[in-house]
């Protein structure tokens, strides 16, 4: 059977007009001007393995590269936080810093820590634990995380529970204080009134992004500490408590060159990191000089935050460094603070 030219044409269209749409679903990811030579200003395709739709049953996928491997390869990984990655803050607590280094900060159950203080921009979190009798300091893990940012006040924080469900969610929001609630929706997003925070469900329950506008990415995860933690670390915990904690991965987009904080000032150009190399367990002190009166507090000795110009902040701050972290399960962009591209 012959076919018509006006005919083949039209195949032709089709088929190119269906490879152009599949490549259009399939989104990129950016690396900034602080990335490895080979990956600077680069938007990279994600991998095809990266879902195009959603299910809101399932879990989704994060395009993700690492903008300092001179492969400039993007994967597909899943929606909690890589502990073994820049930016992560995992188990009882163990950071890596910007720097790469892996530390230890043990702070004190019950009180509140800068994690990131910058002229714009506070992070603090609440660590929570117990100590065992004959211990000389408290077993913590990070129970709630609190911004300062802009006039805006927000906290998320896990829920004490005694005995782990992963079919209930352990989340609990508050913004400028009041109450807030996120439908348990897989990607369902929640905007502050001026678009400056957004807040996305990565899972229904336990797991999210938080995104500050033009200053941080942050996944956060909920897990307890397991009964097999419990007897490998011999945590001794009580029986009315899990501690439920955060797993935590930041992404900064812009931090200034004299960021504090337990983990903003590895980010610093000129930073020392004063973790002992070779050391299995390297711990980092400092809790008096980290140590916030409470949660969205922002008066240690190293705060640099300030109310006055975090609000009218639009001058000029250096980045630091992009590890860029992007959702790219949906056509367009999700959100401020993540690029997205067809």
């Amino acid at each position: 059977m012959e076919v018509s030219r006006t005919s083949l044409v039209v195949i032709v269209i089709s088929v190119a007009s269906c490879l152009f749409q599949v490549k259009a679903w399939h989104g990129q990811t950016y690396c900034g001007g602080n990335a490895h030579p080979r990956c600077q200003l680069q938007y990279i395709d994600c991998p095809e393995e990266c879902p195009t739709d959603f299910d809101s049953y399932s879990q989704t996928k994060l395009c993700w590269v690492d903008c300092f491997n001179p492969l400039c390869m993007a994967v597909c990984r899943g929606v909690k936080p890589n502990c073994e990655s820049y930016g992560a803050i995992c188990l009882d607590p163990r950071f890596i810093g910007g720097d790469g280094i892996v530390f230890y900060f043990h702070g004190k159950s019950n009180e509140h820590f800068s994690l990131v203080s910058d002229p714009d921009v506070q992070i603090n979190a609440r660590f929570t634990g117990h100590r065992p009798v004959g211990r000389t300091r408290d077993f913590t893990w990070i129970q709630a995380l609190g911004f300062l940012f802009n006039a805006h006040k927000f906290s998320i924080e896990t829920t004490k529970v005694a005995t782990w469900d992963s079919h209930i969610d352990h989340l609990k929001f508050t913004i400028d204080d009041q109450d807030l609630v996120i439908p348990e929706k897989t990607l369902f997003t929640w905007y502050s009134s001026d678009k400056e925070i957004k807040i996305e469900r990565l899972t229904q329950k336990n797991s999210v992004i938080v995104t500050i506008k033009e200053k941080a990415e942050i996944i956060i995860n909920v897990v307890p500490v397991t009964k097999e933690d419990n007897r490998i670390h011999n945590y001794k915990l009580p029986k009315d408590d899990c501690f439920a904690h955060f797993e935590v991965q930041f992404k900064f987009i812009n931090l200034s060159p004299k960021v504090d904080g337990i983990l903003g000032r590895t980010y610093r150009p000129d930073f020392k990191n004063p973790a002992k190399p070779g050391v299995a367990m390297p711990v980092v002190g400092g809790e008096d000089s980290f140590r916030t009166s409470s949660l969205l507090s922002h008066d240690c000795k190293t705060c640099l935050f300030s109310e006055e110009l975090a609000v009218d902040s639009g001058g000029s701050i250096k980045v630091k460094s992009e590890y860029a972290l992007l959702d790219c399960s949906r056509v367009a962009s999700s959100g401020y603070g993540i690029v997205c591209r067809k």
